[in-house]
């Protein structure tokens, strides 16, 4: 895939004027929070790091408005992600706090991938002060890589007053070489065994714990994820009157807990696309935390069911268009 290049001009087209200013208002409300409070600034956090959908919000999003966060779109199977993803994480070390990389997986994190536009991996993106800004496609030439970078740390300093965090050169890199190698999992045999008995005899507390477990050694075991998914599901249906359910979420649109509890009750009743269907709504009518109460509800939904369902597929196109 050859790389595209976006010149950073695009700042201005896409953010516009106005949209400019109340961003920089914004980072500047933020960094005057912060400092009010005490609060360690975002950008003095890690250098390199993994994005999830839950985490978008406040590891992307919010770290935004005191540092410009890059973008890396990758997955596993993707040889030129190989080749890009460790030069990216060079240079993070190597500008030292001027911006922070977020990587984000496709496979894992498909609504991030439909949200952004990517059409093709590696895609590199750039987010400042909550302003989504394409970079470049591609392994792209180290030099070309840098005069971007350049470039993006530059508006980020002139439109939106945000330069982030200074660190420590050494520490820098330091921290980036210290970063990947987890250890290597399992195996869990016995222990996702005994869970899925907890789970079939109806030991929902017991089965949680256990899928836990294993989570907190290997986060990403797609066994451990779907069986904990499923266990807190109907953990929270239990001794839920389904008709009183029913009747509040259809008496009352605007609550927020209601439909949740509503789309709960659906999944278990096999309604799978109205489940679905009603948290979507449910985030197009809403705003704040009630949207995203809704929002990271239907995110848990989709583990239930599984990425690969055509279901989850269709699902999280519809909330990319109500987001966006």
């Amino acid at each position: 895939m050859q790389p595209r290049n976006m010149s950073m001009s695009g700042v201005v087209d896409l953010a516009a004027v106005k949209a400019a200013g109340e961003a920089k208002q914004k980072a500047e409300q933020a960094r005057a929070e912060a400092a009010r409070t005490g609060a360690a600034p975002a950008s003095g956090a890690r250098l390199v790091f993994d994005v999830d959908e839950a985490g978008f919000q406040q590891d992307v999003l919010q770290r935004s408005t005191e540092v410009p966060v890059v973008i890396d779109f990758w997955a596993e199977w993707c040889e030129p992600c190989k080749q890009l993803g460790p030069l990216l994480e060079r240079l993070a070390a190597e500008y030292a706090g001027k911006f922070v990389l977020a990587k984000i997986d496709v496979d894992a994190n498909q609504m991030l991938f439909q949200q952004f536009g990517v059409q093709g991996i590696p895609a590199v993106f750039a987010v400042i002060a909550g302003q989504p800004i394409p970079l470049f496609q591609g392994a792209a030439p180290e030099a070309q890589i840098r005069q971007v970078l350049d470039q993006l740390v530059q508006a980020a300093e002139q439109q939106f007053g945000i330069v982030g965090a200074p660190v420590d050169p050494e520490a820098a890199e330091q921290q980036v070489a210290a970063a990947p190698a987890p250890a290597p999992a399992g195996p869990y045999d016995a222990a996702l065994t005994a869970a899925n008995d907890a789970l079939d005899s109806g030991d929902l507390g017991g089965a949680i714990r256990a899928y836990q477990n294993v989570l907190s050694d290997d986060p990403g075991n797609p066994e451990a994820k779907l069986g904990l998914a499923q266990a807190e599901l109907l953990s929270r249906v239990q001794g839920l009157d389904a008709q009183e359910v029913r009747t509040a979420a259809a008496q009352h649109p605007s609550d927020v807990a209601a439909q949740i509890r509503a789309a709960d009750l659906d999944l278990v009743g096999g309604h799978v696309e109205d489940a679905f269907g009603r948290l979507v709504e449910t985030v197009k009518r809403t705003a704040g935390e009630d949207r995203e109460a809704a929002r990271v509800r239907l995110l848990e939904l989709f583990d239930v069911i599984g990425a690969d369902d055509p279901r989850v597929t269709k699902a999280r196109t519809a909330l990319a268009r109500v987001l966006f």
